[in-house]
Formats: C-alpha cells, structure tokens, sequence
C-alpha cells in the first residue's frame, strides 16, 4: 500500500512534466490568434462583464466562463500560454483521476489514458488559448469529472451528494457548447460495462444510474433544437438533415474513424518527413527521442506484468469507437468538415476520450508481449509531444509574422483618423481572419477607447468580404459596416487606406498616384481593384502620441523593413532627402529587400531630387536583377516623366527608351 501511494503522488508530477514538454518550450514565443483578438480587445477595453451580452447571440453559457477568466487574467498572451498549461494538466489529471473511479484495479490503463490526453496529437489548436480554454476546454473538464464522480457515486455508502456534484458538472460541461452534445452517451457505455449480468439486466442497471444525467441531455436537446432552430442563435447552421446523402454520411463516418483511430498517432511523422532536415523537424524528432527514453523509463519501473482480458480490450475499443462518432455529431451536423492541421480540428476535443480508449483496446489486442506493448504506448505518448512541439513551433512562426505586421504598420502609419478602414486582399498569417485583426488595429490606434462609442478601426480582406453584407461593393462612398460583438464599425469605401504586405517582403500602404494598380497588376483582382480606393489622406503623419503596439514586446532590430516603411511615410510627406538618407543608412548596414518592388520608392525619390544617373543606376541594376521588374521601374519613370521640367523629360525619355518601357 505504500508502494501504490508513493506511485499515485508521482503520477501528477509526470502529468506535469509531459505537459510542460509538450506545450510549454516555445511559450515566450506563442502569443493570440484567431478569437483571441476579439476576445483580448473585450477584455482590455469593455471589460470583462460585456462577455455576457457579447455571448447571447452565440453560445449565452459562455459567457460567464470568459467573465470569470478574464477577470483573474490580464488580456497578454504569456498569462494565457502559461493558464493554457494548466488547463492541459487539469484534463490530463480530470482523465486519470475519472478512470481511477470506473477502473480501480487498472492504474496502467488510467496513466496511460491521461498522457495520451494530454499529448492528444488530433488536436492542434491547444496555442489559440484565451478561445479554446474557455470555449471548449473548462467545459471538457467540467464532463471529466462529472463521469468520475458519477462512479465514485456507485461506489459510496451515500452516493447523493456525488450524483449532484457529477449532475452540476455535466450542466457545466454540457449547455456552455454543443461540442460536448454527443460525449453524454460515453457515461452510458461506461455505465453499461460497469456492470456485470446479462444484457438485459445491464441496461437496467445502466438505466437506474443513468436516469438523472438523461434528464439533463433531454433537457439540453430541447434547447439546442430551440435556440439553433428558432431562438436567436446566429453562427453556424445546422444543414445536413437538409444536403447529405447516406452515402456522403457514410464516408464522412470513415474518414472520421481513420484519422481519430489509427492517422493521428503516427501524424507527425508524416509532418516531419516533407521537411526532414529542417530545424524544426530536428528538433521535433530530438524530443521524441528523448521523451520516449524518459517515459519508457517510468513504464518499466511502475507497470510491470500482463495485459488486460480480450474481452476488456474490446470493450475499449466498443466504447471508442462509439465515443468518436458521438463526439462528431455536432460538427457533422452543421456540415462542417474534420480537417487536420487546422482550425477545423477542434472538433477532435469532444472525441479525444473516444480516441485514446479505442488506441489502447487495439493495442491491448494486438500486443500479447508485456515489453512489446509497452513501447508501443510510450512511443505513442512520446510521439504525441513531438506533435505537439511541431504544433507550437507552427504558432510560432503565425506570431513572428503577426508582430511584424504590427510593428511595420505602426512604423508606416503613425496614427489614423477615426472610421478608417485597413484593406487589403490577405495578410501572410495562417490563423488569424480580419476580423481578428481589427481587434488589435483598434489597440494600436485608439488605445485610449471608451466603450462609449463605434469601433474607431477596421481591418477587411477584400477577398472574403467584397459582394457581401460588410463590404456590398468598392465604388465611392459605399458604406461598410458589421458588428464586433457588442460594438460596431461604420465606415465608407471613400475611407479607407489600402495596405499589402507579400509573404517575403514588407508592409506597403499602396498609392494610387504613383501607379501601384499598375505596378501590382499581376496580384489578385481583390487587391487590385481595391488600390484607386486607397486615401492616404486618411493618415496622420506627424501626430503628437505615435501608435505603438504595446500589447507586443519590446521593438524588434531595424532591418529592411523599418527604413522602407519609414521612407514610404517620409515620401508621402514630401521628404526625398529623409527617404534616400534611409536608403544609405539601410545599404550600409549590409540590408536589402526580399520583394524588389521596395527598391522604386528610391528610384522615384531620387529622380526627384534631381540625381537622375543615381536613379538610372537603380533601375538598370533592378531591371538586370529581374527582368520582370521593367514594368514597375516603367511606371515609376512614366509618372516622373509627367512631373518634371522639359530638361529632365528630354533625358528620362532617352532613359524610358533605353530600357524598353515602350514594348
């Protein structure tokens, strides 16, 4: 006995080592994405009560979870990465501590069901931690330990008291989101195993106990039927009843099985093997290596000795597969696809119990041999964390890539006046929509708002929102307007400063007057019919409080990118000796661009200040670089060719022939 209890108060530390490995390496580095934003700006700006009214529309039993979060947490990132490893802990542990109930005699399985959990490889999205922690994750707890106590009441001398503390915790997990609709038939399964007898005399039992969380479900049935059919909820539509056809159904099923039982847990190999000298791939498989070596360690000290039963493992994997179709009705029945590797694989949280019991049944059939079976689980386990890292490291790249944006924009464009929207086609980031960019346009260029009034600030992708209820069309003065949660931005086209930022390159606020349709004539249609919009009177040059992102960290080292966006705002601002001595401050420090485009903001400036051989020189050299570029440098010398006097048109025409801009 004292054995056991030396082994059980090692347990969560192994918890906790395995999560920190998994998610906690890369934290400094890992900041918001996607809901984040609006949820961060709610928080910073209205407060935490406005997730109350701000959730009505959507999910209202949301609400008070973010209320109660946000208010013990300030809206950074590294508070949330840091609560996001927690949370990841208290579901491994709620796993554990949940099995140890229903199987008392099998601590293997119980261990090994909770680190797999917590690595659970089907589910990338663990990084987008202020959303998912309160829309999904609490909730998933909330369930783990209502399942538990549900067995801890079977097994009590007085089991009321428990049975109404695993009733309250399946209202908790239940009604604040539909992704948790499906899990309620796993209690019944386990119900139904629990027991011993004959089929007949099992459901009765399962019956009996089950009564009380049956209840609940048909309660919470009739509210969703309610308010996603009739009441007031306004996001995704539930429409398959509608299109799908049994045999769309049936392969949906399939694939479903095939990724959340056997693909998820070798994913990462798969990842890895595209790029597989790559830092990154590298160091994924150096943990692997590390961690399977720590955790097969702790396995051969604490489990030694036989398998589970035939009939045991195949009642895992019963309840598995069962679990995994449960957990994907919500999603199915909105239409909404299982893709992994992105957004759309949250869905995997409500079948991750499902999954990881069905990968320790098959492994428990297959595997006879005692050692065999167990590296098999720890290079599961360890491949999971490898997974995970490969995850954040993904993240972390999103980051770098946001913080750029921000800080290049708010070297660019100092300050804006009010109701002026940003837009562009896309951003080169992988999570985040507009909309949650505007979250933190708005932090940036009103950091002193009041909830009194509209949202100052917009961002909008032309891609998604052109034809649509935001953005009807891009003629003159059409108004553009949406939500943001309780508040609301009203613009017009006439407002709006069109900005594009290429994957390898710098942020530009493009400019009608100097050419840009022309020069950028080869990018979509949605960024380039957006550039006659684009009204750079819209900003502030010279304010008195310039905008910083102060939600980032420190400013990062002034490469490229700080002195080309300085010297686009130093030439909207009529300045060409500010725009070339950035030039040379920029090339003697040994910086180029990526994009070549950013070279003809210098040839322009220095054609107007009369060094029209620099200029020349410029262009040829640019030109040589990269033919393709003689229709930018064209433009450029066509617009110059127009502004100056007759002594300089004579030679920038020689020059314009010289280079071919007539073919």
């Amino acid at each position: 006995m004292k054995n056991l209890r030396l082994k059980s108060g090692n347990i969560p530390f192994l918890f906790l080592i395995t999560t920190v490995l998994a998610y906690g390496l890369l934290i400094p580095f890992i900041g918001f994405y996607w809901d984040d934003w609006p949820f961060a700006w709610i928080a910073k700006f209205m407060g935490p009560a406005e997730f109350n009214p701000a959730f009505a529309p959507f999910r209202p039993f949301l609400g008070p979870i973010f209320y109660f979060t946000t208010s013990l947490l300030p809206p950074l990132p590294i508070y949330w990465q840091g609560f996001a490893l927690f949370i990841r802990f208290m579901m491994g542990f709620g796993t554990w501590w949940m099995l140890r109930q229903l199987w008392p005699e099998r601590p293997r399985i119980a261990v090994t069901a909770a680190l797999l959990l917590i690595v659970f490889p089907g589910y990338s999205q663990h990084y987008i931690a202020l959303t998912h922690i309160n829309q999904e994750l609490i909730p998933f707890i909330f369930y783990l330990f209502s399942f538990g106590y549900t067995f801890k009441a079977l097994r009590a001398e007085r089991p009321l008291t428990y049975i109404i503390i695993a009733v309250l915790l399946q209202i908790c997990g239940i009604f604040p989101t539909e992704y948790f609709f499906g899990l309620e038939g796993m209690r019944a399964l386990f119900l139904f195993f629990f027991f011993s007898g004959s089929i007949f005399s099992r459901v009765r039992e399962t019956l009996k106990h089950w009564w009380p969380y049956l209840v609940v479900w048909i309660l919470n049935a009739l509210w969703l039927v309610y308010y996603y059919r009739f009441g007031p909820y306004n996001s995704y539509e539930v429409t398959s009843v509608n299109n799908a056809t049994p045999l769309s159904l049936f392969m949906d099923v399939l694939d479903t099985l095939w990724k959340a039982c056997l693909y998820i847990w070798i994913q990462v190999l798969v990842l890895v093997s595209t790029h597989l000298t790559a830092p990154s791939s590298i160091l994924t498989l150096g943990l692997v290596a590390v961690f399977f070596v720590f955790i097969s360690y702790f396995y051969i000290q604490h489990f030694k000795g036989t398998g589970e039963s035939r009939n045991f493992a195949l009642s895992l994997m019963f309840i598995g597969v069962i679990g995994i179709l449960l957990g994907r009705l919500p999603s199915l029945a909105a239409e909404l696809p299982l893709r992994l590797q992105t957004g759309y694989d949250r869905f995997m949280i409500s079948m991750m119990i499902g999954s990881v019991l069905f990968a320790i049944g098959l492994i428990e059939l297959i595997f006879k041999d005692s050692r065999f079976r167990m590296y098999v689980v720890t290079a599961m386990i360890a491949l999971g964390v490898g997974q995970q890292f490969y995850n954040a490291n993904i993240f972390r790249r999103d980051w770098e890539k946001q913080s750029e944006i921000y800080w290049q924009l708010s070297w660019r464009i100092p300050a804006l006046k009010p109701n002026t929207v940003l837009l562009t086609h896309q951003l080169p980031t992988e999570y985040e929509p507009d909309l949650s960019f505007t979250g933190p346009i708005n932090w940036m260029y009103a950091p002193d708002y009041t909830p009194a009034g509209n949202l100052p600030y917009a961002l909008i992708f032309s891609e998604k929102r052109i034809g649509g209820p935001t953005l009807p069309s891009l003629d003159p003065d059409t108004k553009i307007s949406f939500a943001y949660r309780t508040v609301n931005f009203r613009g017009s086209t006439t407002d709006t400063v069109v900005i594009y930022m290429p994957v390898n390159g710098c942020l530009r606020v493009l400019d009608p007057v100097r050419g840009d349709a022309d020069i950028y004539s080869r990018l979509p249609d949605t960024l380039v019919n957006t550039i006659p919009l684009s009204n750079l009177s819209r900003i502030i040059t010279d304010p008195d409080k310039p905008a910083v992102p102060e939600f980032l960290s420190t400013e990062p080292e002034h490469t490229w990118c700080y002195y080309f966006t300085k010297a686009e705002l130093a030439m909207q601002m009529n300045d060409t000796d500010k725009v070339i001595a950035l030039e040379t401050e920029a090339v003697s420090k040994g910086y180029e661009p990526e994009d070549p485009n950013e070279w003809l903001i210098f040839i322009e400036a220095h054609a107007l200040k009369g060094e029209i051989k620099d200029a020349e020189k410029l262009s040829e050299k640019i030109i040589k670089e990269d033919p393709a570029m003689r229709k930018g440098v064209c433009v450029v010398w066509k617009n110059l060719f127009i502004k100056q006097n007759n002594m300089n048109a004579r030679q920038i025409g020689i020059f314009m022939n010289e280079i071919k801009c007539s073919e």
